[in-house]
């Protein structure tokens, strides 16, 4: 019986040059930390750090029936986007469960990228090939031709403005433009995973080394260090970004896991749209909250949750937490009845079968990043 071959990002042997710790996740080779998980959390939080994203799939969407084409596939209004701006958006199927989130970016009326992730890549390129009209849209899978680094920290803003050769100073939250980096064609986006300050660079894959070696260089002066998966998911959770495959899939709802921001019912019809609208007004039976722990414990992805501590049927669901090293606290996410969704709600987690007591709170976690910041 045949093995699938591991997959490799364009920098995978800068990873092993700086020690990272590598595993599968999800078939591709990565780091999932070079220190500790918290020392590489902490960094983004207070300085900068660099993260490997080249595994991310994109999706290069054009012609003259393109705008309304992606409209018709995701739950945010496309239309009200601009030239150079990004949107958060989500793909549904008909019956409102996500295929995946992604972000577009908009180059121009009949150009638009689309970030997908990483695991759902050929899912998701079939599936919209699969509902595209037959004239007035080209769909290109350019995933493999690129290279993504995510640059995130308070300093990322100094640090990226050393090497690249447009003015990103009053660059806005969800923006991008093209230009180089070091000399390297690139999609300068003022994105990223984190809840700080940050740029993602999206580079053509053989020159990602390049990039990442440049970063490494001149942001020393800032404290820069390369970031695992470990601390990726610490720092997206605590600003209660979800996570693709954990907080929601293809059995969740775009309207149960929250994401109702960017489900515009006004814009016109849109896959999963009459399974959405009537949750809405009908009201959710469950929902993605997040939880705080009171007892000593971590509630981790897959734990059961109670509505008492006594009850034999769980009610919900675990599915994100961990300690938080910003908030010093154990928290995560989870799917409980609305009944129990309240802010202040106690709900109780099975870990490794004993009951733990835990609260619903708000969302974020941590509220002091800095990725609006001006």
């Amino acid at each position: 019986m045949g093995t699938t071959e591991i997959k490799k990002t364009p920098l995978n042997a800068e990873h092993r040059a700086l020690k990272g710790r590598m595993v599968d996740f999800g078939g591709w080779d990565l780091p999932v930390q070079y220190t500790t998980v918290v020392d590489e959390h902490k960094t983004v939080r207070t300085s900068v750090g660099l993260f490997d994203v080249s595994h991310m799939g994109e999706v290069l969407v054009e012609g003259p029936k393109a705008l309304e084409f992606l409209n018709s596939i995701t739950t945010n209004n496309i239309s009200k986007m601009v030239n150079g701006q990004a949107q958060y958006n989500a793909m549904c199927y008909e019956n409102g469960t996500l295929v995946d989130d992604i972000i577009i970016y908009r180059r121009n009326a009949e150009s638009y990228f689309v970030v997908v992730n990483a695991s759902n890549t050929d899912k998701d390129f079939e599936w919209m090939k699969a509902h595209k009209p037959a004239t007035g849209v080209t769909l290109e899978n350019q995933s493999a031709q690129w290279g993504q680094i995510a640059v995130q920290g308070p300093k990322a803003r100094d640090l990226v403005k050393e090497l690249v050769d447009i003015k990103i100073d009053d660059m806005k939250f969800y923006s991008f433009a093209e230009g180089k980096t070091v000399g390297v064609p690139s999609i300068i986006a003022r994105t990223g995973y984190t809840g700080e300050l940050g740029f993602e660079l999206y580079v053509p894959a053989h020159a990602a080394p390049k990039v990442w070696n440049a970063l490494i260089e001149a942001g020393q002066k800032y404290g820069v260090k390369p970031i695992g998966l470990g601390a990726r998911d610490t720092l997206r959770l605590e600003v209660g970004y979800l996570l693709y495959g954990n907080d929601m899939d293809n059995t969740t709802t775009a309207q149960e896991c929250g994401l109702d921001w960017v489900t515009k019912f006004d814009k016109g019809n849109f896959i999963g749209r009459d399974v959405l609208l009537s949750q809405k007004e009908k009201g959710l039976t469950r929902q993605l909250v997040g939880f705080e722990m009171v007892d000593k414990a971590i509630g981790r992805h897959g734990y059961n949750v109670f509505a008492l501590q006594t009850d034999n049927s769980p009610c919900g669901v675990v599915t994100s937490g961990t300690m938080g090293p910003s908030i010093n606290v154990n928290f995560g996410q989870a799917y409980v009845p609305s009944k129990l969704a309240a802010e202040g709600s106690t709900i109780w987690v099975d870990v490794r079968g004993e009951r733990k007591q835990a609260k619903i709170v708000s969302r974020p976690f941590y509220k002091n990043g800095t990725a609006r910041i001006k």
